[in-house]
């Protein structure tokens, strides 16, 4: 007789860990092991496990309102994009639960711009290497094989160039384009930055050519970089952002950031969502927003991840023969490995350090932006053990 089917859909190769409880920078296991936690649930959990002005803001607005419907006016969901508004280049936004449901949005909003100026642009220029969700727009988007795979046919439109490879997207990119859509650190493709003369050179083609571009700030946004959103660093801004991961700092929450010349064509019933920006969330993410905004904040971070950064270097030289390079920005950092980046993920987890893998063999380092400097120096000791067990 057949095992039976497991009743949560086996998507995931999961690692035989039970987490429940966190505090800061920690995990605690059901066998009351405690792991220090690299990952932040994958830049999610940014300022670290059930911070306390969280809790605090997630108890008041639960005992006062969850949910009510997006055909009322939503106080808490005006106050997160005020502040959002006040600390972006953007006029608008519009939330969502995740940073697929942004991304879906942003293809929306790209053609039916182009649609409403009566100009026939469809293509979406993307890049090798990008990850921008799992829906099946997102999946065309980043036309990974790997996760295309079995779920055609696709959502035509897009055109995915080499990462790097600035003659092919000086080429491709003319004035039959609707848009560029990039990461500014991809993180799934393998903790690769843009260089910042890259970006401002993209920005300038879009210029030239009437183009929206269209930045994911997924994983590399929310203070990641030590600025609020990893573009300010270029010193140029987008049409149209991709946030979600920290911005909830756990609480499940999305949102798309634009100018009001990309916004313009989305009219009432153009878009929509059930429970995108909901009280719940939304208290949460404005009460993110404010404290990352808070004088010396993002300062702390690019600190931190300095210390962090010198320790890794430091780490590479004494360990050639396990890593090739560091890479990164802030605190999103990756070690690309000689072995298997997987049996690096193993060895940090026998250290009771949890790290998590990404393309181009490279181990994604994705602490707390509240991490602290004993941790990160807790962390390296941790590193380097299991890069000498291996």
């Amino acid at each position: 007789m057949n095992a039976p089917f497991p009743s949560i859909l086996p998507t995931y190769n999961r690692s035989d860990l039970r987490f429940l409880r966190g505090a800061g920078s920690w995990l605690i296991e059901a066998d009351g092991r405690r792991f220090l936690d690299l990952t932040s649930g994958i830049a999610v959990n940014a300022l670290g496990h059930a911070h306390p002005a969280l809790v605090a803001t997630l108890t008041e607005q639960a005992q006062a309102l969850w949910h009510v419907s997006n055909l009322y006016r939503i106080p808490a969901q005006e106050r997160l994009a005020d502040l959002l508004v006040a600390h972006t280049y953007a006029d608008t936004a519009f939330f969502t639960n995740s940073g697929t449901e942004a991304a879906e949005l942003a293809i929306k909003m790209v053609r039916k711009y182009w649609h409403d100026q009566g100009t026939p642009r469809e293509t979406i220029l993307t890049f090798e290497g990008a990850f921008h969700g799992r829906s099946t727009g997102a999946i065309a988007a980043a036309g990974s094989e790997k996760m295309c795979k079995g779920f055609g046919p696709l959502m035509p439109g897009f055109k995915t160039l080499p990462w790097g490879d600035h003659d092919t997207l000086h080429a491709a990119l003319d004035e039959t384009v609707a848009a560029v859509m990039i990461e500014p650190v991809q993180g799934e493709g393998g903790i690769r930055p843009l260089p910042e003369q890259c970006l401002k050179g993209l920005r300038d083609l879009c210029n030239q050519t009437g183009a929206l571009l269209v930045l994911d700030e997924v994983q590399c946004g929310m203070g990641r970089t030590g600025r609020l959103f990893a573009h300010e660093w270029a010193g140029v801004t987008p049409d149209i952002m991709l946030v979600a991961k920290g911005i909830g700092g756990g609480f499940p929450l999305g949102a798309l950031l634009a100018t009001a010349r990309a916004a313009s064509a989305m009219t009432a019933g153009t878009h929509g969502s059930t429970y995108g920006g909901n009280p719940l969330a939304c208290a949460v993410g404005a009460r993110v927003v404010e404290i990352m905004t808070e004088p010396g904040f993002l300062d702390s971070v690019s600190r931190k991840a300095g210390q962090f950064r010198q320790g890794l270097e430091s780490l590479v030289a004494s360990h050639p023969e396990i890593f090739e390079e560091l890479r990164g920005a802030g605190l999103m950092l990756g070690l690309k490995c000689r072995k298997t980046n997987t049996d690096l993920v193993k060895a940090a987890q026998a250290e009771l350090l949890l790290t998590v893998p990404a393309a181009d063999n490279v181990v994604r380092l994705l602490p707390p932006l509240t991490i602290t400097e004993d941790e990160i120096a807790e962390a390296l000791t941790r590193l380097d053990r299991a890069a000498q067990s291996l």
